[in-house]
């Protein structure tokens, strides 16, 4: 009688870049959509009503959540989270009304750096070689995207540098609770502490939405909770090395859209340093899925059971 090694679901490249392509396309999408709804409702507002109607996209996960136990002691963990992660969409939503598509999209790229930073000051991991030149490597891509000294840095600018520095605190602080509690009481807490952070900073700035706001709020809502669950697909699908590389598109396609749909000039600058972050992570990947096939590959000399 053998007994498996492996109960984890087989790996299919091929269909983890599928999925990380239709990921890609939602989130371009998502950004559009923002872009579309203008300045005229303030960024906490916006950001408010995404994620109040997003809410209803977590019904079905109630059930789920009521089995998983409660708080279980974990509450000003996710308090925390809803805090920092609050910020991080308010100034997006600030963002990305008022800077093109493309600049947005590339430096969105910049959080798994911060959280490579993070994970090494704060959870004692590891700062190898490898991610020391993916660190460096993005800040030099963040840089030409900038070109501080050569033009004019706007507030837009200075938001989405600060939002990054802000999502990667909510993505490590998710990873903590990752190990405590389940997947479905991460998600729900997220938004539930989200929506209640961002309450007072729309109700200081309120401006009677139009129907026609209300509908792309809610479709940026169903946009963006489809993305994160065809990423999930993508993750399960393919090893991150593989889908990584694939986020490349989702730059193409925002200054696609940028150019097209909203007179946005190419800026071969931001695709230069786009391109440079993209690798430089697609690099930490990759080196990380080769150390992790290292580790867990027996020598030759091993037992094998």
């Amino acid at each position: 009688m053998t007994t498996p090694t492996d109960i984890s679901p087989p790996k299919n490249p091929l269909i983890g870049v599928g999925w990380m392509i239709i990921t890609g396309l939602l989130f371009v999408g998502v950004t559009a959509l923002v872009k579309l709804a203008g300045t005229r409702i303030p960024a906490a507002e916006s950001a408010f009503l995404r994620y109040v109607l997003g809410l209803v996209f977590l019904f079905p996960m109630i059930p789920a959540m009521r089995r998983s136990g409660g708080l279980n002691g974990l509450g000003p963990i996710f308090a925390f989270r809803g805090v920092v992660h609050t910020i991080a969409v308010t100034l997006w939503f600030y963002a990305m009304a008022r800077i093109p598509i493309a600049d947005v999209t590339a430096m969105n790229y910049l959080s798994p750096v911060y959280v490579t930073l993070g994970a090494a000051l704060f959870l004692g991991e590891t700062l190898a070689m490898r991610r020391l030149v993916a660190v460096f490597g993005a800040l030099v891509g963040a840089m030409i995207i900038l070109r501080p000294g050569f033009r004019e840095v706007s507030d837009g600018h200075i938001a989405m540098l600060a939002t990054a520095v802000f999502m990667a605190s909510s993505y490590l602080t998710a990873k903590h609770l990752s190990g405590k509690t389940s997947a479905v009481m991460v998600v729900v807490m997220l938004s539930i502490t989200t929506s209640i952070g961002l309450a007072p900073l729309a109700w200081a700035v309120w401006v009677p939405p139009t129907q026609e706001e209300v509908l792309i709020l809610f479709a940026v809502s169903a946009l963006a909770t489809a993305g994160h669950y065809t990423m999930t697909l993508a993750f399960a699908a393919a090893p991150v090395s593989v889908t990584q590389p694939v986020a490349f598109l989702q730059l193409i396609w925002a200054v696609s859209i940028g150019a097209v749909f909203f007179g946005e000039p190419i800026d071969p600058f931001v695709i230069a340093g786009g391109l440079i972050i993209v690798g430089s992570i697609s690099y930490m990947s990759w080196r990380e899925a080769v150390q992790k096939r290292k580790e867990i590959t027996p020598h030759a000399t091993a037992p094998k059971t």
